[in-house]
């Protein structure tokens, strides 16, 4: 059973009254419960909680803002509930290692599923629990990474970068690098390489394309340069490459990107 600080910052602005879930129905050990994000980092800091619950409802800002407080003290586990459907949330929590996210309509019983999700284990290092990153959170890593890869597969003939990609999608940069590297076993620039050495290599067995416009749709617009990486890519030349693997031709627009 979870040790669980339940901050419940829900703004009283908001006109939809009855919509405050009962906290006496969660299942849980001990539950200590605060109004205010000044509280509940006094509180973190104090005691080892096995989970901090944040109820977000109305208060979507200030909700994250304290997700991002206590990521620079503790690697605590956090459900945030009651928060926005809009997926841009949804990311910003991801982004802060919320171990789950459950918007606006929820019930208790589906927040102490979320609960009962995550282990309580000892932390080794800031005195807090540990915990075991839910399924949930995984399948929205893959989701990020995914979207990831699909706008790069869209974008491979641009000078792209995964900053600029972090950018456009509201994804938090140096996060976005560490997931992205756990999860292809290879760094951005490695993964954009290969997707592009990959594409010239296709295009160069599977069409009559001019080099210089193999080039060109996979990104690169010094010849030279595209030249030296194909060969260190694939250990021989374009031109001794496309010889040696003869021509299996499919029609492909040369304009096409």
């Amino acid at each position: 059973m979870h040790n669980v600080l339940l901050v419940d910052l829900e703004s009283h602005d908001v006109e939809t009254p009855g919509i405050r879930p009962d906290w006496n129905d969660l299942r849980c050990s001990r539950c200590r419960c605060v109004r205010s994000s000044s509280s509940a980092m006094q509180f973190v800091s104090l005691e080892p909680y096995t989970v901090v619950i944040i109820h977000a409802f109305g208060s979507d800002t200030s909700g994250m803002e304290l997700c991002e407080q206590i990521r620079c003290v503790s690697q605590v586990p956090i459900i945030v509930t009651g928060g926005s459907t809009d997926f841009y949330w949804t990311r910003k929590a991801l982004q802060l290692q919320v171990n789950d996210y459950l918007p606006a309509p929820f019930t208790i019983d589906e927040l102490s599923s979320c609960l009962q999700m995550i282990t309580p284990a000892t932390h080794s290092g800031d005195g807090h629990p540990g915990f075991r990153v839910s399924h949930v959170h995984a399948e929205k890593e893959d989701q990020v990474i995914q979207e990831v890869k699909e706008y790069l597969k869209d974008s491979m003939y641009q000078n792209v970068t995964l900053k600029e990609i972090a950018e456009r999608m509201h994804f938090n940069y140096s996060y976005l690098v560490q997931k992205f590297k756990f999860h292809e076993k290879m760094t951005f620039n490695e993964y954009l390489l290969q997707q592009r050495m990959e594409k010239a290599k296709f295009l160069l067995v599977h069409t009559d394309m001019k080099i210089y416009e193999i080039a060109d749709i996979v990104g690169y617009n010094d010849m030279d340069w595209f030249y030296k990486k194909f060969k260190s890519y694939a250990g021989v030349s374009a031109n001794m490459y496309r010889k040696m693997h003869g021509s299996q031709t499919v029609p492909v627009a040369s304009s096409q990107h």
